[in-house]
């Protein structure tokens, strides 16, 4: 996947909304307000894996230990709490994986909104 899919994949998600409240090297997106992906469009300080190509997103703690083991194109998160966010490095991986991890993350934080405000996305 390229930025451009990883964009356009997130927003077809139901309620997405995306902002750029860190500044103008990510775009964040959001269901109820709540963030649950942080795209990189940075000029690649900080990276891992030699690659800007990259998003931070909200996974279960157990799921983000089972992902970095078994790939290294997944990795803690840079700026955000590397128990709960990992960094993954979409262009290194396939598609299906991609847009797997975007759902769960959305999904995830879905699960997370009241009853009455969670009912709208069931």
């Amino acid at each position: 996947m390229n930025i451009e899919q990883v964009r356009d994949f997130t927003l077809s998600l139901h309620g997405v909304t995306e902002d750029q409240p860190f500044g103008d090297d990510n775009i964040t997106f959001r269901v109820e307000g709540k963030i649950f992906l942080c795209l990189w469009l940075g000029d690649g300080k900080c990276d891992v894996c030699g690659s800007t190509s990259r998003f931070a997103c909200k996974l279960r703690p157990d799921r983000n230990e089972e992902l970095r083991d078994r790939y290294g194109a997944v990795t803690p998160a840079f700026h955000w709490n590397k128990k709960h966010w990992s960094d993954v490095y979409y262009e290194l991986l396939d598609t299906d994986l991609v847009t797997a991890l975007i759902t769960e993350s959305y999904r995830l934080i879905v699960s997370k909104l009241p009853k009455a405000v969670r009912v709208k996305y069931e």
